[in-house]
Protein backbone atom coordinates (compact mmCIF):
# COMPACT_ATOMS: atom_id res chain seq x y z
CA UNK A 1 0.00 0.00 0.00
CA UNK A 2 1.49 3.29 -1.14
CA UNK A 3 1.32 6.75 0.36
CA UNK A 4 -1.52 7.68 -2.00
CA UNK A 5 -3.64 4.76 -0.76
CA UNK A 6 -2.95 5.60 2.89
CA UNK A 7 -3.87 9.24 2.26
CA UNK A 8 -7.06 8.23 0.48
CA UNK A 9 -8.20 5.98 3.33
CA UNK A 10 -7.30 8.66 5.88
CA UNK A 11 -9.43 11.24 4.06
CA UNK A 12 -12.25 8.71 3.58
CA UNK A 13 -12.36 7.69 7.25
CA UNK A 14 -12.22 11.34 8.33
CA UNK A 15 -15.01 12.25 5.93
CA UNK A 16 -17.29 9.46 7.12
CA UNK A 17 -16.55 10.12 10.78
CA UNK A 18 -17.06 13.87 10.50
CA UNK A 19 -20.26 13.38 8.48
CA UNK A 20 -21.60 11.07 11.18
CA UNK A 21 -20.70 13.56 13.91
CA UNK A 22 -22.55 16.30 12.01
CA UNK A 23 -25.80 14.42 12.57
CA UNK A 24 -25.29 13.34 16.19
CA UNK A 25 -23.62 16.45 17.65
CA UNK A 26 -25.76 18.04 20.36
CA UNK A 27 -24.51 21.56 19.72
CA UNK A 28 -25.31 23.05 16.28
CA UNK A 29 -22.03 25.00 16.36
CA UNK A 30 -20.13 21.74 16.70
CA UNK A 31 -22.17 20.30 13.84
CA UNK A 32 -21.09 23.15 11.57
CA UNK A 33 -17.45 22.67 12.58
CA UNK A 34 -17.67 18.95 11.79
CA UNK A 35 -19.29 19.90 8.48
CA UNK A 36 -16.29 22.07 7.65
CA UNK A 37 -14.00 19.12 8.37
CA UNK A 38 -16.16 16.98 6.08
CA UNK A 39 -15.77 19.50 3.25
CA UNK A 40 -12.01 19.67 3.76
CA UNK A 41 -11.72 15.88 3.66
CA UNK A 42 -13.77 15.74 0.47
CA UNK A 43 -11.53 18.42 -1.03
CA UNK A 44 -8.48 16.31 -0.18
CA UNK A 45 -10.01 13.34 -1.97
CA UNK A 46 -10.66 15.52 -5.02
CA UNK A 47 -6.99 16.51 -5.04
CA UNK A 48 -5.99 12.84 -4.97
CA UNK A 49 -8.28 12.21 -7.94
CA UNK A 50 -6.61 15.01 -9.89
CA UNK A 51 -9.58 17.38 -9.72
CA UNK A 52 -7.85 20.38 -8.18
CA UNK A 53 -10.46 22.80 -9.49
CA UNK A 54 -13.30 21.01 -7.71
CA UNK A 55 -11.23 20.84 -4.53
CA UNK A 56 -10.57 24.58 -4.53
CA UNK A 57 -14.20 25.25 -5.44
CA UNK A 58 -15.34 23.14 -2.50
CA UNK A 59 -13.05 25.00 -0.10
CA UNK A 60 -13.75 28.51 -1.41
CA UNK A 61 -17.52 28.21 -1.87
CA UNK A 62 -18.65 25.73 0.78
CA UNK A 63 -16.05 26.17 3.51
CA UNK A 64 -15.27 29.83 2.91
CA UNK A 65 -18.83 31.02 2.34
CA UNK A 66 -21.64 28.57 3.06
CA UNK A 67 -20.26 26.84 6.17
CA UNK A 68 -19.01 30.11 7.67
CA UNK A 69 -22.43 31.67 7.01
CA UNK A 70 -24.08 28.72 8.76
CA UNK A 71 -21.69 29.16 11.68
CA UNK A 72 -22.46 32.87 12.06
CA UNK A 73 -26.22 32.30 11.79
CA UNK A 74 -26.20 29.50 14.36
CA UNK A 75 -24.04 31.51 16.78
CA UNK A 76 -26.02 34.75 16.40
CA UNK A 77 -29.54 33.29 16.65
CA UNK A 78 -30.99 32.78 20.10
CA UNK A 79 -32.19 29.21 19.65
CA UNK A 80 -33.98 27.33 22.40
CA UNK A 81 -32.27 23.96 22.03
CA UNK A 82 -34.54 22.22 24.53
CA UNK A 83 -37.67 23.17 22.60
CA UNK A 84 -35.95 22.28 19.33
CA UNK A 85 -35.04 18.81 20.58
CA UNK A 86 -38.61 18.37 21.82
CA UNK A 87 -39.97 19.14 18.37
CA UNK A 88 -37.47 16.74 16.81
CA UNK A 89 -38.51 13.96 19.19
CA UNK A 90 -42.11 14.32 18.04
CA UNK A 91 -41.19 13.52 14.44
CA UNK A 92 -38.61 10.83 15.25
CA UNK A 93 -40.91 7.89 14.34
CA UNK A 94 -41.68 9.38 10.92
CA UNK A 95 -37.99 10.14 10.36
CA UNK A 96 -37.11 6.57 11.31
CA UNK A 97 -39.57 5.16 8.78
CA UNK A 98 -38.20 7.44 6.05
CA UNK A 99 -34.63 6.43 6.95
CA UNK A 100 -35.48 2.72 6.81
CA UNK A 101 -37.14 3.17 3.42
CA UNK A 102 -34.07 4.99 2.10
CA UNK A 103 -31.77 2.23 3.36
CA UNK A 104 -33.98 -0.39 1.70
CA UNK A 105 -33.88 1.51 -1.59
CA UNK A 106 -30.10 1.79 -1.42
CA UNK A 107 -29.81 -1.94 -0.69
CA UNK A 108 -32.00 -2.75 -3.69
CA UNK A 109 -29.98 -0.37 -5.84
CA UNK A 110 -26.61 -1.87 -4.96
CA UNK A 111 -28.02 -5.38 -5.16
CA UNK A 112 -29.08 -4.91 -8.78
CA UNK A 113 -26.06 -2.83 -9.82
CA UNK A 114 -24.62 -3.74 -13.19
CA UNK A 115 -21.47 -2.18 -14.54
CA UNK A 116 -21.48 -0.97 -18.11
CA UNK A 117 -18.94 -2.40 -20.51
CA UNK A 118 -17.37 0.98 -21.18
CA UNK A 119 -17.35 2.13 -17.53
CA UNK A 120 -13.82 0.90 -16.79
CA UNK A 121 -12.35 2.63 -19.84
CA UNK A 122 -14.17 5.86 -19.01
CA UNK A 123 -12.85 5.82 -15.44
CA UNK A 124 -9.31 5.31 -16.64
CA UNK A 125 -9.47 8.33 -18.96
CA UNK A 126 -12.05 10.76 -17.49
CA UNK A 127 -10.24 13.81 -18.85
CA UNK A 128 -7.99 14.50 -21.82
CA UNK A 129 -4.28 14.00 -21.55
CA UNK A 130 -2.72 16.50 -19.14
CA UNK A 131 -0.16 17.37 -21.82
CA UNK A 132 -2.92 18.41 -24.22
CA UNK A 133 -5.37 20.11 -21.88
CA UNK A 134 -5.51 20.74 -18.12
CA UNK A 135 -8.49 19.30 -16.30
CA UNK A 136 -9.74 22.76 -15.30
CA UNK A 137 -9.79 23.84 -18.94
CA UNK A 138 -11.44 20.57 -19.93
CA UNK A 139 -14.17 21.15 -17.34
CA UNK A 140 -14.68 24.69 -18.60
CA UNK A 141 -14.99 23.46 -22.17
CA UNK A 142 -17.65 20.96 -21.10
CA UNK A 143 -19.69 23.37 -18.98
CA UNK A 144 -19.43 26.48 -21.16
CA UNK A 145 -19.34 24.78 -24.56
CA UNK A 146 -20.97 21.37 -24.66
CA UNK A 147 -23.58 22.02 -21.95
CA UNK A 148 -23.79 25.80 -22.25
CA UNK A 149 -27.58 25.91 -22.73
CA UNK A 150 -28.29 23.60 -19.79
CA UNK A 151 -25.90 25.63 -17.63
CA UNK A 152 -27.75 28.86 -18.45
CA UNK A 153 -31.13 27.24 -17.85
CA UNK A 154 -29.97 26.03 -14.43
CA UNK A 155 -28.74 29.53 -13.60
CA UNK A 156 -32.10 30.99 -14.69
CA UNK A 157 -33.98 28.51 -12.48
CA UNK A 158 -31.83 29.49 -9.50
CA UNK A 159 -32.44 33.18 -10.22
CA UNK A 160 -36.21 32.65 -10.39
CA UNK A 161 -36.09 30.64 -7.14
CA UNK A 162 -34.15 33.43 -5.42
CA UNK A 163 -36.59 36.09 -6.60
CA UNK A 164 -39.53 33.93 -5.54
CA UNK A 165 -38.08 33.44 -2.06
CA UNK A 166 -37.58 37.20 -1.69
CA UNK A 167 -41.12 37.95 -2.86
CA UNK A 168 -42.70 35.34 -0.58
CA UNK A 169 -40.81 36.48 2.53
CA UNK A 170 -41.00 40.25 1.93
CA UNK A 171 -43.40 41.96 4.30
CA UNK A 172 -44.17 45.68 4.26
CA UNK A 173 -44.79 46.75 7.84
CA UNK A 174 -46.02 50.21 8.70
CA UNK A 175 -44.50 50.30 12.19
CA UNK A 176 -40.93 50.08 10.86
CA UNK A 177 -39.02 53.32 10.35
CA UNK A 178 -37.22 53.13 7.03
CA UNK A 179 -34.38 55.24 5.72
CA UNK A 180 -35.32 57.86 3.13
CA UNK A 181 -32.11 58.38 1.19
CA UNK A 182 -33.58 60.99 -1.19
CA UNK A 183 -34.78 63.16 1.69
CA UNK A 184 -31.41 62.93 3.38
CA UNK A 185 -29.58 63.98 0.21
CA UNK A 186 -31.85 67.01 -0.39
CA UNK A 187 -31.95 68.32 3.16
CA UNK A 188 -30.90 71.89 3.88
CA UNK A 189 -27.77 72.00 6.09
CA UNK A 190 -28.91 75.34 7.45
CA UNK A 191 -32.06 73.73 8.86
CA UNK A 192 -30.45 70.46 9.87
CA UNK A 193 -27.59 71.95 11.89
CA UNK A 194 -27.62 74.44 14.73
CA UNK A 195 -24.45 76.00 16.04
CA UNK A 196 -24.19 76.70 19.76
CA UNK A 197 -21.72 79.13 21.23
CA UNK A 198 -20.76 77.38 24.44
CA UNK A 199 -18.78 79.52 26.85
CA UNK A 200 -16.11 78.02 29.10
CA UNK A 201 -17.61 76.53 32.21
CA UNK A 202 -21.15 76.63 30.81
CA UNK A 203 -23.00 73.50 29.78
CA UNK A 204 -25.68 73.01 27.17
CA UNK A 205 -29.19 73.84 28.33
Amino acid sequence: MGIADITFYAFAVTLLGAGFLVTIARNPVHSVLWLILTFLSAAGMFVLLGAEFLAMLLIIVYVGAVAVLFLFVVMMLDIDFAALKGEMARYFPIASIVGILLLMQMALLFGSWQEAETARDLRQAPTPDIADMHNTKALGMIVYDQYFLLFQVAALILLVAMIGAIVLTLRHRKDVKRQNVIAQMHRDPAKALELKDVKPGQGLG
